[in-house]
C-alpha cells in the first residue's frame, strides 16, 4: 500500500490523511482516485494479536519476525511496531501504526462522513453535497453518496456500494476494532463521534459500532423497526411486525432495508454481534 510493485505506487493520502485508490494510465503516469469509501478503511482489517505464550511455541517464527524487522527496515517503518509489547505483553501486527489509525478513525467515526445511526456507511456522506468528479479519455465520470438503491443501471440498479451500510464490513470493522483493543487497552482513545468531545477505548467504540448495527433490527422510541422503514403494516400487524428479514443492505440514513430480503449469509452476523464477546 506504499510502494506497490517497488513502483512508488502509495495508496496513503498525506494531505487528506486516508487510503485511496490510485488509477494507472498506459504512459505510467499516476492519480490518486480521492473518492472516501470503504476502501480506505479496510487496512483496518489486517490486525492480528499474539499472545507472550504463542510466541513461546513458535522460537522459530518469532526469529524470522526479527529478522525481517532487523533487514526490511523501509519495510518495517511501515507497519505497527512489533518489538512494542503491549497489555498483557502482547505484540500487535498491523498494516497500521497509531498515527494513521487515529486518522482513520477520525474519518470513519465522523457522523458527516462514514458514522450513520445504523453503522458505517460505505461511502462518506461528504459526497452527497461535493460528488467526486474526474474525466477518464475525455468522458467525464462522478461519485456521488448514494444512501439507498444505486442511480446508475451499470450493476442492475440493485447492489449499491455508493452509501448504503452493508453487514460483512460492518463486522470486520468491530472485530478489527476489538481486536486492536486487546493490544492497547485503556491506552488509547479515540473521539466518538468526532466533534463530540467523548474520548472512548477501542472496545468501547466497537461496542457502541454494534449497537448501532442491531438498532437496525430492535423497535424504536415508535414502536417501528428501522429495516421495515415507513410500512405501517409490517411495523404494526402482528403478522409481520416480529418477522426478522435479513436485507442485503442498509440505507445509509435511515436503516430501511435495501435488497435481497433474505441475506441471511452475510446480515445474520447479527446474530453474532448479539453474543456476549467474552
Amino acid at each position: 500500500m506504499n510502494n506497490i510493485g517497488d513502483q512508488g505506487i502509495g495508496l496513503w493520502d498525506e494531505e487528506d490523511q486516508f487510503f485511496y485508490d490510485v488509477l494507472r494510465f498506459p504512459d505510467g503516469s499516476m492519480t490518486p482516485l480521492r473518492v472516501r469509501s470503504m476502501v480506505g478503511l479496510i487496512p483496518l482489517f489486517a490486525v492480528e494479536i499474539l499472545e507472550p505464550e504463542l510466541l513461546e511455541r513458535l522460537p522459530g517464527f518469532k526469529l524470522r519476525l526479527e529478522w525481517f524487522m532487523k533487514y526490511r527496515p523501509e519495510l518495517a517503518a511501515l507497519v505497527s511496531h512489533w518489538m512494542e509489547p503491549g497489555r498483557g505483553n502482547r505484540r500487535l501486527l498491523s498494516l497500521l501504526r497509531p498515527h494513521r489509525m487515529r486518522r482513520l478513525l477520525q474519518r470513519m467515526l465522523d457522523e458527516d462522513e462514514f458514522l450513520s445511526a445504523y453503522g458505517v456507511r460505505s461511502l462518506s456522506r461528504a459526497h452527497r453535497d461535493q460528488p467526486y468528479l474526474a474525466s477518464l479519455d475525455g468522458h467525464p465520470v462522478s461519485v456521488n453518496y448514494q444512501p439507498a438503491e444505486s442511480e446508475s443501471g451499470l450493476f442492475g440498479g440493485n447492489s449499491n456500494w455508493r452509501g448504503p451500510i452493508w453487514f460483512p464490513v460492518n463486522y470486520l470493522l468491530v472485530n478489527a476494532l476489538y481486536r486492536f483493543a486487546d493490544f492497547y487497552g485503556e491506552g488509547l482513545k479515540v473521539e466518538c463521534p468526532t466533534g463530540s468531545g467523548r474520548e472512548l477505548c477501542l472496545d468501547e467504540i466497537a461496542d457502541e459500532l454494534t449497537r448501532r448495527l442491531i438498532g437496525i433490527f430492535r423497535r424504536d422510541g415508535q414502536g417501528g423497526r428501522p429495516f421495515f422503514g415507513a410500512s405501517d403494516k409490517q411495523n404494526s400487524d402482528p403478522h409481520f411486525r416480529d418477522h426478522i428479514l435479513f436485507h442485503e443492505y442498509f440505507h445509509g440514513d435511515s436503516g430501511r432495508g435495501l435488497g435481497a430480503l433474505h441475506q441471511t449469509g452475510w446480515t445474520g452476523l447479527v446474530a453474532k454481534l448479539l453474543q456476549p464477546r467474552r
